[in-house]
């Protein structure tokens, strides 16, 4: 048990998924009393069906230059690796526009560099979460591959090579029989990839999130399996949450760190966010039969071989659908197809499908800042595909903020203010 930093008080985090999870662990750090809203179950959370990674150097934004030319492509053909709903267009137009608007080459560099400041200290953050959980294999220590069909696919890939050199990470070029050395799967395969040195991988994507859960609660914390319905506000200030059963909380600090479910709290918060969920697949194989030792990106297939502990989870093909839409699993189905296409020996027996709405802002960075309206609401929301590498350093620059603190990294990227000129805030 951490001793206390400060004088204790009450502080209700509001998502209990991984980011809400480490900013729990942080604020407890610090000595205040917190208890942890979420109404699924520990580990049931967007980052459960991703794929694990701690992608560190994962800083270009995913509106590269072309990306306007390849929206016809998403809307024809719903077996991409990045599909568009035909019936989601007019309602994402909106988010789409912004999104655009951030396809430029300075505008990329500018959020690779801001994204950058915050992944250089993945490793540090979650140091301290870690080292408190009895499991010690929760963070494996094999670096991440990326494999693709023909040297044009690596050699698209290049220039933003070039940009993650330059911002400090690492990544080397791997010739077919270094593919196979490594994996011996895939051995005569591929002919080009790539390994990168500063990634990792989780064991389990339920698993970590549930060990830090678990963690957090053996510390003294509470987590409730409640919605919150409200925060509760006295002028200014919020002064608890109300849950839906009619149960009040008393805060003297309030998280919203709910990815998409943070959107209900927008009026509260003061802010009108284009905050959007997009839809990404997963399959898992419980006995896959087929042995693949580090996780492994494939490129060109548009998804992802990840070993863990439940079995091998294939995924990552992602979705624009209207809010609300169902899932649609024969996406998860052509995620297998492609599997299949590569190691046909996989043994599907048992088989889950599952699907995460990953929340994303059209510039690809998270909002972390304080409520414009609440002062002592702070927001943390919007890590698209990086909830699980960015979670414990969302944690402890939310704690600093918590705490008055000027966190040691610039945050004024991540301001929810950064809307305002095209209507964000309200």
């Amino acid at each position: 048990m951490n001793t206390p930093q400060s004088s204790s008080q009450n502080a209700v985090v509001i998502g209990g998924g991984i980011v809400g999870v480490c900013c729990a662990l942080y604020l407890q750090r610090e000595g205040h009393k917190v208890t942890l809203i979420d109404p699924a179950a520990p580990g049931d959370s967007t980052a459960k069906w991703s794929c694990g990674q701690m992608a560190v150097s994962e800083v270009i934004p995913l509106s590269k230059p072309g990306i306007l030319m390849k929206i016809p492509g998403w809307l024809l053909d719903q077996k991409g690796p990045l599909a568009l709903r035909p019936s989601a267009l007019p309602g994402i137009l909106p988010w789409f526009l912004r999104f655009l608007a951030c396809a430029r080459s300075s505008k990329i560099h500018e959020i690779a560099e801001d994204m950058a400041r915050l992944t250089q200290h993945v490793y540090t953050d979650y140091a301290p979460l870690l080292d408190a959980c009895p499991d010690k294999s929760l963070l494996g220590d094999r670096p991440i591959l990326e494999v693709f069909d023909s040297p044009a696919g690596l050699a698209h890939e290049r220039p933003h090579l070039e940009l993650r050199k330059q911002l400090g990470f690492k990544s080397e070029e791997l010739n077919g029989a270094a593919i196979g050395d490594l994996e011996p799967a895939l051995a005569g395969k591929f002919q080009h990839g790539l390994v990168f040195p500063d990634w990792r991988a989780v064991s389990d994507t339920e698993g970590f999130i549930a060990a830090l859960t678990e963690s957090f609660i053996a510390q003294g914390g509470v987590r409730l399996r409640q919605k919150a319905v409200r925060i509760d506000e006295n002028h200014d200030r919020a002064c608890g949450v109300t849950l839906a059963d009619g149960t009040r909380l008393p805060a003297d600090h309030v998280v919203v760190a709910a990815g998409t479910g943070a959107r209900p709290f927008f009026d509260s918060l003061g802010v009108n966010i284009p905050l959007a969920g997009i839809a990404g697949y997963q399959a898992v194989l419980p006995t896959p039969e087929v042995e693949i030792r580090h996780s492994v990106i494939y490129a060109d297939g548009g998804f992802c071989f990840a070993p863990m502990t439940r079995g091998l989870q294939i995924g990552g093909t992602i979705e624009f659908a209207a809010p609300g839409a169902e899932p649609n699993f024969k996406r998860a189905e052509i995620i297998m197809e492609k599997a299949r296409r590569v190691l046909p020996q996989l043994n599907t027996q048992g088989m889950e499908f599952g699907v995460g709405y990953r929340p994303f802002l059209p510039d690809t960075k998270p909002v972390i800042d304080r409520s414009p309206r609440l002062g002592n609401v702070i927001m943390a929301f919007g890590h698209g595909q990086l909830g699980l590498t960015l979670g414990a350093t969302t944690g402890r620059l939310v704690a600093d903020l918590a705490a008055n603190r000027t966190p040691a990294q610039n945050l004024s990227a991540f301001s929810a203010r950064r809307f305002a000129l095209i209507g964000g805030t309200a």
